[in-house]
């Protein structure tokens, strides 16, 4: 289990880095009106970047090997499942845009994965993703994919 913690936690810090250096690379920190669309991202991403770095640190420290770790039978089911529709989403991101696609993976998350009944699943799922719309894309002015459906 170490060698997949220090393999993780240092991949989470390359990722964070990289995060909150594009932020600064493609978008403007701050603006005439207040902070720009790269704000939030940097700072989010610096702050996961400690986060990882102080979980490398002490799995560097940690000689106890600890136990394997890889998850079995259902686990394992709904691990890969996780992992399937996260990259459904990533595909669907150009093709229906970020608010509806957010939607759905949120949606199909609680519904057949977490077996949420659908009213809680639809306003979860929508009052996320019109948050996720109200705060990155009409506040910050972050530009969206607007997804192909759109430009017809």
């Amino acid at each position: 289990m170490r060698k997949a913690d220090l393999v993780t936690s240092a991949l989470l810090l390359a990722c964070a880095l990289a995060f909150s250096a594009g932020a600064l690379k493609y978008y403007d920190y701050w603006g005439d009106g207040g902070p720009g669309p790269a704000f939030l991202p940097f700072w989010l991403g610096l702050v996961m970047a400690l986060l990882a770095l102080a979980m490398l640190i002490r799995n560097l420290k940690d000689k106890n090997a600890g136990e394997a770790w890889l998850p079995e039978g259902k686990a394992r089911r709904r691990v890969v499942a996780v992992i399937g529709i996260t990259i459904l989403f990533v595909v669907l991101l150009k093709v229906l845009g970020m608010v509806v696609a957010s939607a759905l993976y949120l949606a199909v998350l609680m519904r057949y994965l977490e077996r949420n009944p659908w009213p809680l699943t639809a306003a979860v799922s929508l009052g996320a993703a019109g948050v996720n719309y109200l705060v990155f894309a009409y506040w910050l002015k972050v530009p969206f994919p607007e997804g192909m459906l759109w430009t017809f």
